[in-house]
């Protein structure tokens, strides 16, 4: 392998916006803000929108979608098809 073309492979540290909860692992990603883990290093900080800890497969509750607002809206902006 060529050195020098491949990213810092690095711990990082991502938290759930909606959860709170947080895990550390490896990754590419950077992020300037940083927090101190349970083993007293600094790690950058990644928030992430969903995680296992927040997606509805995983957690087992699901979510309450507005499909008949969608379908509405679909058929306000392009209107019905007759057959």
């Amino acid at each position: 392998m060529r050195s020098g073309i491949h990213p810092d492979y690095h711990p990082v540290v991502f938290r759930d916006a909606s959860t709170g909860d947080a895990f550390l692992t490896r990754s590419t990603v950077t992020s300037d803000a940083t927090v101190t883990w349970s083993d007293g290093r600094t790690y950058p900080l990644v928030v992430v929108d969903v995680t296992s800890a927040s997606h509805p497969f995983w957690t087992g509750q699901a979510r309450v979608l507005d499909t008949e607002g969608q379908i509405e809206k679909f058929r306000r902006r392009y209107g019905t098809r007759s057959r």
